[in-house]
């Protein structure tokens, strides 16, 4: 079965090759993803369907679309990605010293079938010295990150403790993946072999 991403993230690609799925290609969606006023679990899954059907009409029937959203959550707010170095700076010291929560939004759709669901694990990170968090910020990876920071590069040497699926916090929740593409008929090359 045919695999189609629809994302731009490296991140979720490298995750999906970790997996041994080589099978598929990437369109990434062109869609708004403006946070919607609803509950954070609710918002990443209806941005996640919202991408997903957006590249519905680039793919075949039988194609399974995987699409995906990520969300930093904290006392009540969403943080997206920094607008800016001041703006990532800004949040960065909102997380020093503080837990939150990460909420990705998964969507799959195939021959018309349409599921999405949502996985949350929450972060705490230590503190942080502004000399820190400036040369975090001018090695450029905060940029492009919900959260301005990146859990699987330099980011990671400020999280104290994980609560959850650690995937979860690079984009794509690998264990609830895995299951919801069993759910429709993908299995993963290295599982295939050995199933009755």
């Amino acid at each position: 079965m045919r695999l189609v991403l629809a994302s731009a993230s490296p991140r979720r690609r490298d995750l999906l090759q970790m997996l041994g799925l080589r099978d598929f290609r990437v369109v990434p969606a062109d869609t708004d993803e403006t946070v919607p006023p609803l509950p954070p679990d609710e918002s990443v899954m209806t941005i996640a369907a919202v991408k997903a059907r957006a590249v519905a009409p680039q793919c075949a029937p039988d194609e399974l679309i995987i699409a995906a959203d990520t969300l930093v959550y904290q006392d009540g707010r969403a943080l997206g990605k920094p607008e800016n170095e001041a703006d990532a700076a800004r949040m960065l010291r909102q997380l020093s010293g503080a837990e939150h929560t990460v909420y990705t939004g998964v969507a799959l759709i195939r021959n018309g079938r349409e599921t999405a669901f949502y996985e949350k694990t929450r972060v705490f990170f230590r503190d942080m010295t502004d000399a820190e968090i400036y040369a975090y910020i001018a090695s450029g990876e905060p940029m492009d990150k919900a959260g301005a920071y990146g859990a699987q590069g330099l980011g990671a040497v400020f999280i104290r403790r994980i609560d959850g699926d650690f995937f979860n916090v690079m984009g794509l929740p690998l264990c609830r993946l895995v299951t919801a593409l069993g759910e429709f008929g993908a299995t993963l090359p290295i599982l295939a072999d050995h199933q009755n």
